[in-house]
């Protein structure tokens, strides 16, 4: 090999005897409560997929309607070619549906964040992030050259602090998810709005895991906290309860104007394929006819978080489906996920970079496509795994 590349050698190997490197799985069935993962029937606690709906019928047959009516690729980026009909009906009632001015749609939620803070914040501009923030929102405040100053996670007290610190400034912009993906906790919005209003700063908030989980029916972090219109940015994702794939920009309609001329995702990548934008159409309907999906998914969350904290294991600070089992130490983690697989369960370990290192876990996915008998599986066989690596008595 050339000794150009000598270093890849060297740190994978460094990786490995960490307990750090991350060997991928892959699946060979649908996404749902049971998977087929390297050649064995599992259930599944790994996937996004919370309200079950990346296998639904009502998805699937819109999906192939729209090929047959539309065809497959968009062919163009959006402000070319690329805008079909079925995209601007998605965004008209994706808009309808968070209950803002407009809405705007990209390839993906991490597309969505690189797009909407370059486009707000540059040189001479300040953003003010949360430290546990998603590593999308981290790599848009990168792209924008704004400067960047991490509070601490979800204090409102540190975030003033930092306000009060920082006098040399452009424009401003917080930024926060909503739903911190790997423990679970949600952000003080709230207070975050109090703070924004007091100083006159531009606010943002990214529900990828508040899309279709919180709020009325999975309207977000900003309806379950009443918070409408008082929002500036709410970014989001359809990959994850709406079961498809894309990212949303969602506020006040000048905002999404701009975003049309200024955001580069939107400018030079192809648009959303058009049976990916007829699935997300289906999704919504779901949503919007019925909360049963979303109060299954809460009910299952419960269930499990419950079970596991009675047999012992410490399941951090969780307030969401998203249930960290905490273990400390990356080999640990890795240990316990090959058993958990290798007695029928996928849960994978979650490790540093990730996480802070000491902070290793596994990170459990409720679903409402879980039955309450697979409940009882999970439960069984992560005391089993626990009991035998010595995680719990």
């Amino acid at each position: 090999m050339s000794t150009k590349l000598a270093w890849i050698e060297t740190e994978l190997a460094a990786l490995k005897e960490q307990g750090l490197y991350n060997t991928i799985r892959s699946l060979n069935s649908p996404q749902g409560a049971w998977l087929e993962v390297d050649g064995r029937r599992v259930l599944n606690l790994c996937s996004n997929n919370y309200l079950g709906l990346a296998d639904h019928p009502r998805l699937k047959e819109a999906a192939k309607a729209a090929i047959d009516r539309m065809g497959i690729g968009p062919a163009a980026v959006r402000s070319i070619a690329g805008t079909t009909t079925l995209h601007l009906d998605l965004e008209a009632r994706l808009a309808a549906f968070k209950g803002v001015e407009a809405a705007l749609t990209f390839q993906s939620g991490f597309n969505a964040n690189i797009a909407v803070i370059p486009a707000l914040v540059g040189k001479g501009d300040v953003i003010f992030s949360d430290r546990l923030n998603h590593a999308s929102i981290i790599d848009g405040c990168r792209l924008s050259g704004a400067k960047i100053v991490a509070y601490d996670h979800n204090s409102v007290d540190d975030l003033r602090a930092k306000i009060a610190e920082t006098t040399e400034y452009g424009r401003r912009l917080i930024i926060s998810d909503g739903v911190f993906s790997m423990d679970g906790d949600i952000a003080p919005l709230p207070d975050l709005y109090a703070v924004a209003e007091e100083h006159d700063i531009l606010l943002m908030v990214d529900d990828a895991h508040g899309e279709g989980v919180l709020g009325k029916g999975g309207r977000g972090i900003v309806d379950h906290f009443g918070l409408h219109g008082k929002v500036d940015i709410e970014v989001g994702t359809m990959s994850k309860a709406f079961g498809v794939v894309g990212g949303i920009v969602a506020g006040r309609r000048l905002l999404v104007d701009w975003l049309r001329q200024r955001a580069r995702p939107f400018l030079f990548s192809s648009a959303m394929t058009l049976p990916d934008v007829a699935a997300c159409l289906a999704g919504v309907d779901l949503l919007e006819e019925s909360t049963e999906l979303v109060d299954r998914l809460w009910a299952n969350a419960r269930t499990f978080r419950e079970g596991m904290q009675a047999l012992g294991f410490d399941t951090g600070v969780s307030q969401t489906p998203i249930v960290p089992v905490m273990l400390g130490e990356a080999p640990l983690a890795q240990q316990f996920s090959r058993a958990l697989f290798e007695a029928g369960v996928f849960a994978m370990a979650i490790g540093f970079p990730t996480v802070p290192k000491g902070k290793a876990r596994i990170r459990v996915m409720n679903s409402a496509a879980h039955s309450p008998a697979d409940l009882e599986v999970a439960l069984a066989t992560f005391e089993r795994v626990g009991k035998s690596l010595g995680v719990i008595g």
